[in-house]
């Protein structure tokens, strides 16, 4: 057992340094499992028109699968974790297992619709970053999200920011929000959000029964030129999206990510380093494309890829973007 100092132990108001046992590492898998979504529930306080997780049974990881995963993923060398759901802050032991975060040396970001990220709540954040989903200005969101949930967002978007953590936006492409990708720029930018990141919704879940506000590749592809930062994970050389990055859903399934929980790699009682030995990484090589922008694009999405008919073809959205148009034959 080594013992160090723990820099991402707390959030923005309380950033003390503390030193803490830090355990033993295990030797890192090839490729890596460097970033984790970990969807805590499918419990949510709103019924947005384009969400993927739809109506399905209702699912709670518990708590003490939280503390293993995050106990697992830590000695797998991960870096990053996504706390999602639905809404994560409504998990039934969401008070003790922010409590349990500081006592792990990974970055962790909550992703939240931010509607009850009320002040009381973000003092007691043991979170290193904040992530909200702005659909679009006031109009476009409140249509998608409901009424009011635009200013209630933004405020504590801005909240977040001034409690000093780590604040980013996602958001995905609709029908609805086309005409206000620059004023959303401009606005997260004079907020210093440190990151936005911009993906078109794929077609499943609730979005599937509200069709009129899914946008096609043609239209929506050259909306992937939007965002900025980093991204909350990345690919390798040579290798198709989603390279080092696994998801854990509410029931304790794992899988390449929520798109995938029909085929599941495995589940949490078996470790998650069983689960990722059963990732078969992509190559861009085994890909249906041999564009100029492959390595840039690294193929696109796979998921969307499939449902246009080729998982290991393209992905239509990202072929928009580059301007990638197939001859008819």
């Amino acid at each position: 057992m080594s013992w160090t100092t723990n820099h991402l132990r707390s959030s923005g108001p309380a950033r003390a340094e503390v030193i803490v046992p830090r355990p033993e590492l295990a030797r890192s898998p090839e490729p890596s499992l460097r970033y984790l979504e970990l969807q805590m529930t499918t419990r949510c306080n709103l019924r947005c028109r384009h969400c993927y997780i739809g109506d399905g049974r209702p699912a709670n990881l518990s708590l003490e699968d939280l503390r293993t995963v995050l106990r697992e993923f830590e000695a797998l060398q991960g870096l990053r974790v996504l706390i999602t759901g639905g809404e994560p802050i409504l998990h039934p032991d969401f008070e003790a297992f922010n409590e349990m975060l500081p006592d792990h040396f990974l970055r962790k970001v909550l992703f939240t619709n931010g509607v009850l990220l009320r002040q009381d709540l973000l003092k007691r954040l043991k979170v290193n970053e904040i992530q909200v989903s702005i659909d679009g200005m006031q109009r476009a969101h409140d249509a998608l999200r409901g009424q009011g949930t635009f200013d209630a967002t933004i405020d504590a978007l801005r909240r977040s920011i001034d409690a000093g953590f780590d604040a980013s936006v996602s958001t995905m492409v609709t029908t609805g929000n086309l005409d206000d990708f620059d004023d959303m720029e401009k606005l997260f930018r004079s907020m210093e959000v440190r990151e936005w990141s911009v993906d078109v919704p794929c077609i499943s879940g609730r979005l599937a029964d509200n069709g009129e506000f899914a946008v096609s590749p043609e239209i929506g592809g050259k909306y992937l030129a939007y965002g900025y930062g980093g991204g909350m994970h990345a690919s390798g050389q040579g290798f198709a999206c989603g390279l080092h990055l696994m998801s854990i859903l509410p029931d304790g399934r794992a899988a390449k990510c929520t798109f995938y929980g029909d085929r599941a790699v495995g589940t949490v009682g078996e470790g998650l380093r069983t689960c990722w030995a059963r990732m078969h990484p992509i190559k861009l090589s085994d890909l249906n494309c041999s564009c100029e922008f492959r390595e840039v694009c690294r193929g696109g999405c796979r998921y969307r890829a499939e449902i246009a008919g080729d998982p290991l073809g393209k992905d239509p959205y990202r072929c928009s973007l580059y301007g990638i148009i197939d001859e008819p034959e």
